[in-house]
């Protein structure tokens, strides 16, 4: 069965130059095609590739996903190093999106490729990204770092890391401003910025936001939760005994602490390539829908799938996998895609991008109307079998024009958000495609279900708010955040008469809601004299409960008056912060 073009197979009986020739051409395509269309999976069959002798160095550029097709980390073998590098134009690592790593074995060793002029990337594995640059499932020996040390400067803005292994190696976490570890394995952990979060991961630092170390200078930025409550990781297409594609989909977990490979198989269940629908860009949405309709899975083949109603996912247990980060584009005003309100759905590794005309939302996870029973209960059945999506990310221009009205909308109860991305565009290929009246949308995600767990959430520069909860008992772990760059004044930028809208906005009727590590940054370069009031707003009651959260104002612009509910100390043009919570709940504060 064909995966399309932009499927790229490598054997190991092939050739180290042949391979490198190949993913060469790949990435020097790739590399700043910040905004093009071009989609690429690189995928390699079990064993080996490159040696000590000839490794296998190259880099990894945009719309880029490079993976392993065992059906453990450890089948697939690279001697060598799988990189991203600074821009080069002056922006360090921070556009450095859209792009992943996943599934295999890395022994990390030689020169660096082409960029070894200094011998500064030798024996080093750099993955400098920000948002939207996934690693997982992946075994790393050697170092790592997140960073790119070697080329200033070293900026870089929002990692996310799960399911993996770095040995006893301790990665340089370096300029990383915020990161999330989650169910990993690691020697330690270098240093931090201003937002660091570990959950369930074996070796990470000690709890320390907030603190101070003996000599009176601040610890670093951790937040460190022993377990994972509810995590379920992302479905990943591999190869069988006998040579055969199929997708493995790993079962929900709850409380678990380290990767879920490395003590024996991963638990859930194995898809032959047959149960599902193998799309390619072109393919009607009515094709689709036809499919899924049928009872198939989706498999999304790298490329932009313009859908002129929305693909729909009725059937309970259902797979959509995007190879290639697979991008859905939609052209009507419609929605680019809901799912009914039924448990265990997994949507993983996709990219939305608004379309000229606005749509009401770019993905909508549940039926509009939300029953509950008045004591949450009606659902408590799917606890067990949560729908998740993971690896999803949402655009609002930058490639073009966009417009929406809200990037994600989760209606459905017991819903896993891990590792989310969710932007309005503060840049562009074209500077007229972005602008506070060119590419609008008022909300990032609004979380209306109940039991709703997000695991590594992202939402940058909306009209509104980035992050509306109004769903009872939900849970963040990791919030990352930058307010609207562009609000031409503060009368566009108000709400409810106070100046702005918090980043993070729990909605006055919720009783329960837990948070631990967010961040919310200021900087609005069109008009630097914007305040908002609080970075954040919660209803004060005892169930709802704020963990370590902070404030910053960036390169002298922009005011947040306070972090929470009236309480913290502002952040400003001259005074940058961050200004640190490490608990709020009911009006108490520490």
């Amino acid at each position: 069965m064909t995966l399309g073009p932009n499927v790229i197979v490598f054997d190991p009986s092939m050739s180290t130059a042949q391979i490198q020739a190949t993913v060469d051409a790949v990435a020097d395509q790739q590399m700043l095609n910040q905004f093009g269309t071009q989609r690429y999976a690189l995928l390699f069959k079990p064993g080996t590739y490159g040696s000590v002798a000839q490794p296998l160095n190259f880099q990894v550029g945009f719309y880029t996903e490079v993976a392993g097709l065992g059906l453990n980390p450890d089948d697939v073998t690279i001697n060598g190093s799988i990189d991203v590098y600074n821009q080069g134009d002056g922006s360090g690592a921070l556009d450095n999106f859209w792009r992943s790593l996943a599934n295999l074995h890395l022994a990390v060793t030689g020169p660096g490729g082409n960029h070894s002029t200094n011998g500064c990337y030798a024996n080093t594995e750099f993955w400098a990204v920000s948002q939207a640059s996934p690693v997982r499932r992946v075994d790393i020996t050697g170092h790592t770092t997140f960073m790119d040390y070697c080329t200033g400067p070293n900026y870089a803005s929002g990692g996310f890391v799960a399911d993996s292994s770095f040995g006893s190696d301790t990665p340089v976490n370096g300029s990383q401003q915020q990161f999330y570890v989650r169910n990993s394995a690691m020697g330690g952990w270098s240093n931090g910025v201003w937002n660091q979060v570990f959950s369930g991961d074996l070796g990470a630092p000690a709890q320390s936001f907030g603190t101070k170390k003996a000599d009176g200078s601040n610890a670093d930025p951790y937040t460190t939760l022993a377990t994972t409550p509810v995590s379920k990781e992302k479905p990943y297409l591999y190869l069988d005994a006998d040579g055969h594609y199929r997708v493995f989909v790993p079962s929900a977990q709850t409380n678990s602490r380290g990767t879920t490979w490395q003590s024996g198989q991963t638990p859930g269940r194995s898809l032959p390539l047959s149960s599902f629908f193998v799309a390619q860009p072109g393919d009607s949405t009515s094709k689709i829908n036809s499919a899924l309709a049928r009872g198939k899975n989706l498999l999304l083949t790298p490329g932009v799938y313009h859908t002129d109603r929305a693909i729909d996912v009725k059937r309970a247990d259902t797979v959509v996998l995007g190879l290639g980060l697979a991008t859905i584009e939609p052209d009507a005003g419609n929605i680019g895609m809901t799912t009914a309100d039924v448990p265990g759905i997994d949507v993983a590794g996709l990219i939305f991008d608004a379309g000229v005309k606005k749509s009401s939302a770019l993905l909508q996870v549940g039926d509009q109307r939300h029953h509950r029973d008045g004591h949450g209960s009606l659902h408590t059945s799917r606890s067990a079998n949560p729908t998740a999506l993971q690896d999803v990310f949402f655009r609002v221009g930058g490639a073009h024009v966009g417009r929406v009205e809200t990037g994600l909308v989760v209606n459905a109860d017991h819903t896993i958000l891990d590792d989310i991305w969710s932007w309005r565009a503060d840049h562009a290929q074209n500077a007229s495609d972005v602008g506070w009246t060119v590419n609008t949308a008022d909300n990032g995600v609004v979380i209306n279900g109940d039991d709703v767990t997000a695991t590594g959430l992202f939402a940058e520069h909306y009209q509104k708010y980035n992050v509306l909860w109004n769903g009872q008992r939900g849970e963040t772990i990791f919030f990352q955040n930058e307010l609207p760059y562009d609000a031409p004044n503060q009368a566009l930028w108000s709400h409810q008469g106070e100046p702005g809208y918090p980043a993070y906005k729990v909605a006055d009727s919720v009783r329960s809601h837990v948070a631990y590590g967010l961040g919310s940054y200021i900087y609005t370069n069109v008009n630097p004299s914007l305040h908002s009031a609080n970075g954040f707003e919660v209803p004060d009651t005892p169930g709802v409960v704020m963990h370590d959260i902070l404030t910053i104002s960036l390169n002298q612009a922009g005011t947040i008056d306070h972090v929470i509910n009236g309480v913290g100390a502002a952040v400003t043009p001259t005074y940058q912060g961050p200004s640190n919570i490490t608990f709020y709940s009911n009006g108490t504060s520490n």
